[in-house]
């Protein structure tokens, strides 16, 4: 595991501090990647059912993985010596991790009495420090690794919300039918004012007003009266009548009980309405943000474009620059050159001129001594 460079290879140090402090059976290090894989390191302070540290190298990630999921790696584990690392201590293995294997290691790592032994330097100021070493050679299904969007949650939560507020607005109307078919047949128990007599009109409101104060006073008065009636009554009456008095607590209690329950019904169904339309105003508010998203993603679709026409011309401007350079180059070398044959040619001309002088002068003497 020396390919520094390969993305397929990784390494992880994880320090626990106040080691011998820890009561958990095992402790779990944070998640790093490799290869587009998640991995954390296991150790069992005490050992797993050994007199050994115990560690593996587990798969945090395994219940969100997709069904038939594999992963073959190739991993070593290190406890270090942090007064001489050469005493370090490292393990070696390979293994296939599935959703039913999904961690591997070395149950008898190093026995514990070496490890809290005060003359190492395993546990230097009370600090464990484990190293992983992960080159992951296959994973089925393959890691296709894409850029999270930051939109991505936003709309994963409200796709979400949608769903459970139709599911919510379809349980609604069903409760609600469910609840007028309840309430009627309550009402058809109660008996209406052409049914009785006006001797009983008493009897009648105490029913009918149960839960008002000290209906309940006045409903047992009205009972005990009527019991006591010899006429008035038909025997059906009466038989209701002694039959409800022997029963009265009962069968008021049951009346109060109901209309606690009816109002903490209504009561929660008040506060699920007012929960629902909190959710539909998030929901409307989520279909205004993801406008205003797709708006400026629209404006971030244009200005990538513009910038890659601004990133052409650059390279454009860049090309002909260097087209230049070269011109410019090679005129300053031809320049240069020149400069230099002209100094040349400057000097062979003041020669030429020096010794044509001397001729004019020798020609001008010939000729005045003969012409």
């Amino acid at each position: 595991m020396d390919a520094q460079n390969d993305v397929h290879r990784g390494e992880f140090t994880w320090k626990i501090s106040y080691f011998t402090e820890q009561d958990a059976k095992k402790l779990y290090s944070e998640a790093f990647t490799v290869s587009g894989c998640k991995w954390r390191i296991v150790v069992y302070p005490k050992g797993n059912a050994t007199s050994h540290l115990s560690l593996y190298l587990d798969v945090p990630d395994s219940g969100t993985l997709p069904n038939g999921w594999t992963r073959n790696a190739k991993f070593s584990l290190s406890v270090i010596d942090q007064i001489n690392d050469v005493r370090s201590i490292r393990m070696e293995t390979q293994h296939d991790f599935t959703a039913r294997v999904r961690d591997w290691g070395f149950t008898s790592f190093i026995p514990l009495t070496e490890l809290h032994n005060h003359t190492g330097g395993y546990l230097a100021n009370d600090a464990l420090v484990i190293k992983a070493e992960v080159c992951v050679l296959t994973v089925t299904p393959p890691v296709n690794i894409q850029p999270v969007r930051p939109t991505d949650k936003f709309d994963s939560y409200f796709t979400g919300l949608e769903e459970f507020v139709n599911a919510a607005e379809t349980n609604g109307l069903n409760v609600g039918s469910t609840s007028r078919h309840q309430d009627g047949a309550l009402t058809a128990e109660v008996p209406s004012l052409e049914e009785v007599e006006k001797a009983k009109q008493s009897l009648k409101e105490c029913l009918s007003d149960l839960f008002k104060l000290n209906m309940k006073e006045r409903l047992s008065e009205a009972l005990s009266t009527l019991r006591s009636a010899r006429t008035g009554l038909s025997s059906e009456q009466q038989i209701a009548i002694e039959t409800f008095q022997a029963n009265f607590n009962d069968f008021t209690s049951d009346f109060l009980a109901f209309e606690q329950d009816n109002a903490e019904f209504e009561l929660h169904k008040l506060q699920k309405d007012q929960r629902f339309s909190a959710m539909k105003k998030s929901q409307e508010t989520h279909i205004l943000y993801k406008q205003l998203m797709d708006d400026l993603a629209k404006e971030e679709e244009e200005l990538k474009k513009k910038m890659g026409e601004v990133k052409s011309r650059r390279d454009k401007l860049l090309s002909d620059w260097e087209i230049l350079l070269v011109e410019s180059e090679e005129a300053k070398s031809g320049y240069k050159d020149e400069q230099k044959k002209v100094a040349e040619a400057e000097e062979k001309k003041r020669i030429a001129e020096e010794r044509m002088s001397r001729s004019t002068t020798a020609w001008s003497n010939l000729k005045a001594q003969f012409c």
